[in-house]
């Protein structure tokens, strides 16, 4: 029987999303970042065991709400046979009409989350009427970690938090002040590592840095846009010495 139902509402949903992709021009393609020739990117959803998960929460709250509605409707009924009839149909309503809704939304919510990842930094996106993106730069990274729920661990999934100074707010959503959320990977572990590399990466950058003399990171881009070169690199790098020496004295 839920086998059927869940063939009926991922009809809908497909005319849903089709409708609303149209209407609302929802971008299909996922978003994109600046990267310099031969960077490596990398654009992803959360895994399909994510749209498992969602599906999961939505089967349990639609069980525990139906039966609450039904047992509303059985004492009505049992106080009042014609109050029970007249109250079936819109109670029905009741209980089918949110149910539809909800699992259409989980459906748009894995449809509309991206991830981005380059060298450099972290896009996330999502959304439908609001579109959201937020970006997290590697150069500002604090904390990068894994986790999960025994539910979530089950499925095989789980979320990766990277934070930055000043992160505050629960682990919801895409982002919320200086954190985002990648939720619903398979691999967040493999993820965890990569970024790390590229937060030690932009946090070694400096003067002398390969990253810096090939226009990477900000101090490279800010000599690219100035139009240094090996050269300027060098006499900055003598001052610097000087510096040190004058300030050893």
């Amino acid at each position: 029987m839920s086998g059927a139902i869940e063939r009926r509402l991922a009809w809908v949903h497909a005319g849903v999303w089709r409708v609303l992709a149209d209407v609302f021009r929802v971008p299909q393609e996922p978003p994109t970042l600046p990267v310099a020739p031969g960077e490596r990117i990398e654009s992803f959803r959360p895994a399909p065991a994510f749209l498992s998960y969602l599906r999961l929460h939505f089967w349990i709250w639609l069980l525990l709400i139906d039966l609450a509605i039904l047992a509303v409707w059985i004492a009505i009924a049992i106080d009042s046979p014609k109050g029970g009839a007249i109250m079936a149909v819109p109670l029905f309503l009741l209980a089918v009409v949110p149910d539809v809704i909800a699992y259409v939304a989980i459906h748009l919510r894995y449809e509309t989350t991206w991830y981005v990842l380059t060298e450099r930094s972290l896009r996330c996106r999502r959304g439908i009427w609001i579109i959201t993106e937020h970006t997290i730069t590697f150069e500002n990274v604090q904390n990068v970690a894994v986790r999960s729920g025994p539910i979530e661990r089950w499925f095989g999934i789980a979320k990766l938090i990277v934070e930055t100074a000043g992160s505050e707010g629960p682990e919801k959503g895409l982002a919320v002040g200086n954190r985002a959320v990648v939720e619903g990977i398979a691999d967040a572990e493999r993820l965890r590592v990569l970024v790390m590399q590229q937060v030690e990466r932009s946090r070694g950058a400096g003067l002398g840095d390969d990253r810096a003399e090939h226009g990477h990171g900000a101090g490279g881009r800010a000599s690219s846009a100035a139009g240094l070169g090996p050269a300027h690199v060098e006499a900055l790098r003598a001052i610097r010495d000087e510096v040190r020496l004058l300030a050893a004295r």
